[in-house]
């Protein structure tokens, strides 16, 4: 008897074994799709990891049915998958669901795309039988010449005898209609008296007609070829590499002679980016050069071109370059040689919810290691952990120094908007010198960005007579302001209420927005500058694939020539005319209750900083702050990356954090405050058993109530060097006793491992 261990695409550990039926025997290789039951009356796609002869002690159920043909996954994959699950703490299943497009988890879930085609009724396939056909048709005109026209447009026209001496081409009903300007009436006709036949011809949704230009490359600038000499020479040493250059130095040019040198050798590239909306401009310059040889995912793209996409990676015809967010990693190649991780030190690699909660570098990394290829992180601003591994020599280190074309980094001036606002001089969120500098940009011509890491109307809305606040009745948190819908928004759970005309306390009618979000920022500088031709780059301006390309299209194009947004606009865009940048406040990143907020706002400050002056003339930041003396804001105006890390690793280390030492979040979650406060205290004294000082809390997060659940939170801090897998294995264990105590049945444990 044969028998086959599967994985189920349900948040459970573990494999699941089945047996296999007689007639299905010999037929099963690992990383097909099998179709079983499970339950009493469910079914589910599942993916085959082993066939053996190893009887379970238990009935197995019979798989029903073999979906795949060849397998759907590679060896690589799977190995990849069980790295994730080991890693992260997390159900195989769950990786699977995150890994597989929802068309192959669904029997009937892809429907290939296709097209309605005709062609010539068998009666009529010969020289004979086509006169005798146009003469019946003489007297319904219209037919006979859309009838003419397809025997034209397919070849049949040069029939002989019985034999066409021409391929006969594929003529689809769209392109006869418009051909003939004629109705679907008349195709109809045609094809009810035979002379015509329709069928269905499948096509792909991808773009395949776009050919390669390699002579489009540009030339590497003397700087630019020195870097990529020096990757080349590290390569050679060292399978993980970091270009660490300034912003607007051509890192994306020294990517694509890399590219070139992977495809000319017959391998597969990886390259993924942090954001969407940078594979809009990313895209465009990456087709210039290998048209088709390039493929794009994300999840932007429907469910269908995903399937296609990952069909086309398993085909002989697998796309050369994958360009794509974090769910890239997931794509199956055959020959993989280089990954490209642009703007490594980015947090949207790390996927928070919901599980895996994997981080996009990491994965590469080890993706990269199973097909034996190197990997090469690019960024103006490393992770502290990119950074360190550079200074260990566990990563090689390449640095460009030099922006393209030489022009200098952006002049950084700091504004004291404590000061202004003391002395009244601020116009809402603006200081008069960024009022002055958008002002002048606009009317040269240039443009501007304006970055403020908050979404929406108001932050927060608050009765003026009696303080009360709106607030989520599922999370603890208080309700954004969305001015454009009118409602208050919760940005943790979606929930949304109408406004409210008047304060449910007092019934006095005056609520009042606190803070700035982006939509207010746009209502405000409309107002203020009303010349400007404003667009907005947020979660709310970007929800379709669409939407992100008509905002950058416009942009880089001139039509918008002022853009806000939150940190999106900080992340690798590239605009010609951006003269000016204003960082509205850095205070809002730097009081932030996290271990890692400085090094977060040091990122995305000189990030966006580096979008001005990327091309013409030296740019221009204003950078407005109630706090102007501290180190950091000087690092920033300084570019002093050195210095910065410096600092940072010597307070990380003295702290006991990453990356000198790792950290493991174990989140409880219960609807019964009283239950999950208890369930937190036991597990933490079970921790204490194994980790005994490592472990801390349990606390109360920031955030401690989300979708009516209560949260606690217990953290580990780990050493580096420290067996990771025995300490799994005591947190599963420890998690395994929690289970078996009936008062927590309902209880959520969850692990974050490497948090962000």
């Amino acid at each position: 008897m044969k028998y086959v261990d599967v994985i189920l695409p349900l948040p459970l550990e573990g494999y699941f074994t089945y047996s296999v039926p007689g007639p299905l025997q010999g037929k099963i290789s690992h990383g097909m799709r099998l179709l079983v039951p499970f339950g009493k009356n469910k079914r589910h796609i599942v993916l085959a990891v082993k066939v053996h002869d190893v009887e379970p002690d238990f009935e197995c159920k019979d798989i029903l049915q073999i979906l795949d043909v060849t397998p759907s996954v590679t060896d690589q994959q799977l190995a990849l998958w069980q790295w994730i699950a080991d890693y992260y703490m997390s159900p195989i299943g769950e990786v699977m669901n995150a890994a597989l497009p929802g068309g192959l988890k669904s029997v009937d879930g892809y429907k290939p795309k296709t097209e309605t085609c005709v062609t010539l009724g068998e009666t009529w396939r010969n020289e004979q039988a086509l006169h005798i056909a146009m003469d019946m048709l003489r007297t319904a005109r219209k037919q006979k010449e859309v009838f003419a026209r397809y025997l034209e447009m397919s070849h049949w026209d040069c029939i002989d005898g019985d034999k066409c001496n021409v391929p006969v081409a594929e003529v689809t009903r769209e392109e006869l209609m418009n051909s003939t300007h004629c109705t679907s009436a008349i195709i109809k006709n045609l094809t009810e008296r035979t002379y015509l036949k329709e069928y269905e011809r499948e096509v792909g949704r991808l773009n395949t007609e776009c050919q390669p230009h390699l002579d489009d490359m540009k030339v590497l600038n003397n700087a630019q070829q020195d870097a990529y000499n020096s990757i080349l020479m590290q390569f050679m040493k060292k399978n993980v590499v970091m270009l660490h250059g300034v912003t607007s130095s051509g890192k994306t040019e020294i990517y694509i002679h890399l590219i070139r040198q992977a495809i000319e050798k017959k391998q597969q590239v990886l390259y993924l980016l942090p954001e969407i909306a940078l594979t809009v401009q990313i895209r465009e310059r990456l087709q210039k050069i290998f048209g088709n040889r390039l493929g794009i995912y994300h999840s932007k793209y429907s469910d269908a071109e995903r399937v296609e996409i990952w069909r086309k990676q398993l085909s002989a015809d697998a796309y050369d370059v994958i360009l794509g967010a974090r769910s890239a990693v997931f794509l199956p190649f055959e020959r993989l040689g280089l990954v490209i991780i642009d703007e490594e030190h980015e947090t949207s690699f790390k996927q928070q919810e919901p599980m895996p909660r994997y981080h996009a570098r990491s994965t590469a990394i080890m993706l990269a290691q199973l097909y034996k290829a190197k990997t090469l992180l690019g960024t103006a601003t490393p992770s502290a952990e990119s950074y360190l591994n550079t200074l260990t020599g566990k990563y090689g280190l390449v640095r460009l120094t030099q922006r393209y074309k030489d022009i200098q980094l952006p002049e950084i001036h700091v504004v004291d908007i404590k000061d202004l606002q003391r002395r009244k001089m601020m116009k809402g969120p603006f200081s008069p010198q960024l009022l002055t500098s958008i002002r002048n940009a606009i009317s040269n011509g240039e443009q501007v960005i304006l970055f403020q890491n908050r979404r929406g109307f108001a932050p927060m809305m608050e009765c003026k007579v009696c303080g009360w606040v709106p607030r989520c009745e599922h999370c603890d948190v208080s309700l954004t302001f969305h001015k454009n819908m009118n409602h208050l928004t919760c940005h943790y759970c979606g929930a949304t209420v109408s406004m409210p005309q008047k304060c449910p306390c007092c019934d006095n009618t005056e609520l009042k927005g606190r803070g700035y979000g982006t939509e207010k920022i746009e209502d405000c500088i409309m107002e203020l500058i009303p010349e400007a031709r404003v667009a907005r780059m947020d979660l709310d301006t970007t929800r379709t694939r669409s939407a992100y390309e008509r905002i950058i299209s416009d942009f880089s194009s001139g039509r918008t020539n002022l853009l806000i947004g939150t940190q999106m606009i900080s992340k690798g865009l590239d605009f010609d005319r951006v003269s000016v940048v204003g960082i509205l406040n850095a205070d809002s990143m730097l009081n932030y209750p996290d271990f890692r907020a400085y090094e977060q706002a040091f990122t995305m400050m000189s990030q966006v900083s580096g979008r001005a002056g990327r091309k013409g003339r030296r740019g221009y930041v204003i950078l407005q702050t109630k706090n102007p003396q501290l180190p950091l804001i000087g690092q920033v105006v300084s570019n002093d990356c050195d210095g910065f890390y410096k600092d940072l690793l010597e307070e990380r280390s003295a702290f006991y954090y990453p990356p000198y030492f790792h950290l493991i979040y174990v989140y409880l979650k219960h609807k019964n405050e009283s239950v999950v406060e208890s369930a937190a205290m036991e597990m933490g004294s079970r921790l204490r058993q194994y980790f005994g000082t490592r472990v801390l809390g349990p606390d109360r997060p920031a955030v401690a109530r989300v979708k009516t659940l209560n949260i606690r939170k217990i953290v580990l801090k780990l050493e580096n060097g420290i067996d990771i897998h025995k300490v799994r294995e005591c947190l599963r264990y420890a998690n395994a006793q929690m289970s078996k105590d009936s008062r927590y049945n309902s209880l959520q444990v969850y692990f974050d491992v490497d948090p962000l």
